[in-house]
């Protein structure tokens, strides 16, 4: 049985009337062909079911439609983003190069090289927390694109969460289920997140006018340990408490642990709010956990959709904060 011979393009270019290198500027969207030579282009194209290929178009545009994604490690919060990011990559038919430094910088820089060599498109840098992190655009002849964790430096384009937004979400929502001595428990001070989510906190309940429940921000691990340990502190040293917002969903599920232990009902003496939406602790706990979810996977996509634009020479500066959502559940 005779294969019927897949078209080139200079069958598009025969049927089209113009030259094969025509046919090339106007697929690839060059600024040299004419509106009306374009649209007649792309039509007989379809008509003739022509796919070029990616190689040769590699040849002819000066890339090669790979990009890399370089990660710090892959954790439950580079996770999302990462898959945000390939999907994006998927849709524009971009291939996708992984790299984990783990951390290590001298192991980054080896990834650097090595995709620089595959002559990689651009690069997309994935954080595992919101803290800066050293900048490594400078030198480098593609663009780079900061997801989750900044890049240090001012001149650079990186998306982060809005963590200060997500708090005033979750600060608002208690505010109009009735509650008014809110308190917060949060991470680590030397933790980026943990500082804006405890000032967007803050400006949510000076909005209200009201009072921080407790009268300062309880900070400790990112642990159920320091949720329940909190607990005992809040509830102590203010009975009267009757909301609490947790900096991330494991805190949130050990205060409800200790709450319920200390003879306090969760909602109905003391709601609770929690942060990451990690479905671990938040549809696990009892009562599930209302939560604030970060949109990971579409903060991968916006950073994604932001290379493509840098790669056609659409470049742009600063810190892209990424809206929050509240998942709510029962707590």
């Amino acid at each position: 049985m005779e294969h019927k011979r897949a078209p080139t393009i200079n069958d598009v270019a025969a049927k089209a009337g113009v030259s094969a290198a025509t046919v090339s500027k106007a697929l690839n969207g060059r600024d040299q062909v004419r509106a009306e030579t374009r649209a007649r282009v792309l039509r007989v194209a379809e008509e003739l079911g022509f796919r070029p290929n990616a190689l040769a178009r590699g040849l002819l545009t000066g890339r090669t439609r790979t990009v890399g994604l370089l990660t710090g490690g892959v954790d439950r919060f580079s996770l999302p983003v990462l898959l945000g990011a390939e999907d994006a990559f998927g849709a524009g038919e971009m291939s996708v190069l992984l790299c984990d430094g783990r951390g290590d910088a001298i192991r980054e820089q080896h990834y650097i090289r090595m995709l620089l060599a595959r002559r990689v498109d651009g690069l997309i840098v994935v954080g595992t927390s919101t803290d800066p992190r050293p900048s490594i655009t400078a030198g480098l002849p593609i663009p780079v694109v900061y997801a989750y964790a900044p890049s240090d430096d001012p001149a650079d384009v990186s998306f982060v969460p809005d963590d200060p937004g997500g708090a005033a979400l979750a600060v608002r929502h208690l505010i109009t289920r009735g509650r008014r001595r809110i308190a917060h428990v949060t991470g680590p001070m030397d933790y980026l997140a943990a500082r804006d989510r405890a000032a967007g906190m803050r400006a949510a309940l000076e909005e209200a006018g009201l009072p921080l429940a407790g009268g300062e921000v309880l900070h400790g691990a990112w642990s159920q340990r320091w949720g329940r340990r909190a607990a005992e502190l809040l509830l102590a040293a203010d009975p009267k408490v009757d909301a609490v917002f947790c900096g991330s969903d494991q805190i949130a599920y050990g205060f409800v642990e200790t709450a319920h232990e200390m003879g306090r009902d969760v909602p109905g003496d003391i709601a609770v709010v929690g942060y990451d939406n990690w479905d671990v602790f938040a549809t696990e706990a009892r009562p599930p956990l209302t939560t604030v979810d970060m949109n990971l996977d579409r903060l991968g996509r916006a950073a994604a959709q932001h290379l493509f634009a840098a790669i056609d020479g659409d470049t742009g500066a600063g810190v892209h904060r990424m809206p929050c959502r509240l998942a709510v559940r029962d707590s």
